[in-house]
């Protein structure tokens, strides 16, 4: 995101405060951030947060301090937001926007089911800054300013048994993520959607609680979930796109010059982050098949699909007041 659009989301006040506030009392100690991510080093989402500490460390030219807490060691994704919400513990990390929706209500459209064509669109979204207005929201309602969009997965839906078409959706207990929106399509499609912790998904299917997830290959890999969903059922779905994100509390004590360096390097982070994911999607999926570890079963009906969800769609974005963002998103 640009460092204007930043500003116009905080709003005057907030962010004059951000670009007058006294560093002095800084000045004594190298300056330190703590980040999360709820992955192993090998994730992209972990790669693209090391990117973003070597690019603030260059564009900066002064000592300054990265942790970054992997694998869940600082809760999920949806405790960090609050906690960078809240100016405490966690100064910087990757969210899902699922996990906003609390704080700002237009959050999860950026991230909902047939929301992007492919990559190459949400690129192009991307790059169009279309997604300002939203971010905006969330900068002035919950105190974390998006500085960057990692992402870039192709999102399927992985069972423990092979579906081909809407018939074998339909009554499907899956997961889902926590925002309504996500329930309320797949629901319209058929299935029997149902909001369970990202931690506990393996957990419920091998026990019977649910017979499905939805994720990207670099999630299906790194939690496991072939082991008691090997079918990766090619609904494609929706393209994930994860902000990185920076509480706003931590941001507007941290110097003028810092503040320019963690914009910019959380963009470029932002675009390494997509391009690094969606590179090696095919690669992740093409070793695992290969294992014997999944299968991947061709969805027929994705665009019926895609029809039944539209409606929700539509509806949602006018409820929430972003008929024109979705507009420009279509004709990206």
């Amino acid at each position: 995101m640009k460092r204007r659009s930043f500003l116009a989301g905080l709003g005057v006040t907030t962010a004059a405060a951000a670009v007058s506030m006294p560093h002095v009392l800084r000045a004594q100690a190298p300056i330190s951030l703590n980040g999360a991510v709820q992955f192993n080093d090998d994730h992209a989402f972990n790669r693209a947060l090391i990117r973003f500490e070597e690019l603030v460390k260059k564009y900066y030219g002064k000592p300054i301090n990265f942790t970054l807490h992997r694998n869940s060691s600082l809760g999920l994704e949806k405790q960090y937001f609050e906690y960078m919400s809240q100016g405490k513990a966690v100064d910087y990390g990757i969210v899902s926007p699922a996990h906003m929706s609390t704080f700002a209500k237009a959050a999860p459209f950026i991230d909902a089911p047939f929301v992007f064509k492919g990559i190459d669109h949400m690129n192009k979204v991307v790059e169009a800054n279309i997604l300002a207005p939203i971010a905006d929201e969330v900068a002035a309602k919950a105190e974390v300013v998006l500085i960057g969009y990692a992402g870039g997965g192709i999102r399927n839906i992985f069972a423990n048994k092979p579906l081909k078409n809407l018939a074998d959706l339909k009554g499907l207990k899956v997961r889902v993520q926590g925002a309504p929106i996500w329930s309320k399509t797949f629901a319209a499609v058929g299935m029997s959607p149902t909001v369970i912790a990202y931690n506990e998904i393996y957990n419920a299917i091998q026990n019977g609680v649910i017979s499905a997830g939805e994720n990207e290959a670099a999630g299906v890999e790194a939690m496991k979930f072939y082991e008691v969903a090997p079918h990766l059922n090619l609904t494609q779905h929706a393209v994930s796109i994860r902000p990185i994100c920076f509480s706003v509390k931590t941001l507007k004590t941290l110097p003028k010059e810092l503040q320019d360096a963690i914009m910019k390097a959380g963009k470029e982070a932002g675009d390494y982050g997509r391009q690094l994911e969606s590179s090696e999607e095919v690669i992740k999926l093409d070793t695992l098949e290969k294992a014997g570890k999944l299968k991947r079963v061709p969805f027929e009906e994705r665009d019926a699909m895609k029809k039944l969800a539209d409606p929700v769609m539509a509806t949602y974005a006018k409820e929430i007041g972003a008929e024109g963002i979705f507009e420009k998103i279509n004709v990206a």
